[in-house]
């Protein structure tokens, strides 16, 4: 069997879930992967051309994209506190985000989603690498960023502060888990390897959870220069139950993201199925 391409990125959740997959921990039933690593704007810029196997993509992207992927029920990144943040430096912190320059870290990542659910008419925004963020917000190239992964736990120590939170802020408004990414599956691979994929995903993420300290060297091979502190924090936060399998209200959360989705109008496909099983 030919080997299928595997995206995900180097940030600590990732690489957390995968370690087992990719690295000879697991028996994989014969599959073999050409990992890619790459942010995951990239990935789901990759993902809207259709051209990778598996992926790890923002769900807003994969809403994009359903024609060519199914979501699979494990590696997804969604939850309760773990929602991106829109920050500024202290004099812009209560300026309207509606008049101000706002970089963001990808147009379809759930990020400017999120973004958009809470300040539709903040439109002066700027695709920017995630990790560019802060330095960008502090030099003033940017009255405003939106921040994800471990820039959470790092921006106050640039004297950077939070406008809003606004993964909460979906939650109080839906009262539903925030839905930031998941893992998907390319329809041209055949249905029996879907299914075997699948079920080794969700193996490699209980692994992860049973065994972390075998995780850690590939995790940190990834994060040569994340405090080790923070690379814990970042796993602890963005690695839970809905990880594991998506259950019914993180599937729940998906479909409204959709629907909130075509509420506003946006070119996204009303009809395939989301989920590999549905």
């Amino acid at each position: 069997m030919s080997k299928l391409t595997l995206g995900f990125s180097p940030c600590p959740n990732d690489t957390f879930i995968f370690d087992a997959l990719v690295n000879g921990k697991l028996d994989t039933g014969g599959l073999e992967f050409e990992v890619v690593l790459a942010d995951v704007e990239e990935l789901n810029q990759r993902a809207l051309r259709g051209e990778l196997d598996i992926t790890k993509l923002s769900f807003n992207a994969l809403m994009y994209c359903l024609k060519n992927y199914a979501l699979l029920d494990s590696g997804a990144a969604l939850g309760e506190g773990c929602g991106p943040l829109l920050i500024s430096g202290p004099n812009s912190a209560r300026l309207n985000p509606n008049d101000l320059k706002i970089a963001i870290p990808g147009e379809r990542t759930t990020a400017n989603f999120l973004m958009s659910y809470a300040f539709p008419k903040a439109q002066n925004k700027e695709a920017v690498l995630f990790s560019d963020i802060e330095e960008g917000v502090s030099n003033g190239t940017y009255d405003m960023g939106v921040i994800i992964h471990e820039n959470r736990f790092t921006y106050e120590d640039r004297g950077l502060v939070q406008v809003k939170d606004l993964g909460s802020y979906w939650e109080q408004e839906t009262k539903l888990p925030i839905p930031l990414g998941g893992i998907a599956i390319h329809r041209r691979v055949d249905s029996k390897t879907q299914q075997l994929f699948q079920n080794l995903l969700k193996q490699s993420v209980q692994y992860a959870l049973d065994n972390p300290e075998q995780t850690e060297q590939y995790v940190r091979c990834h994060a040569q220069e994340m405090d080790r502190s923070v690379m814990y924090q970042h796993i602890n936060l963005y690695v839970n139950d809905y990880t594991v399998t998506l259950g019914k209200r993180g599937e729940e959360a998906i479909r409204f993201m959709r629907e909130e989705l075509l509420r506003q109008e946006m070119p996204i496909d009303s009809e395939t199925p989301i989920f590999l099983n549905s």
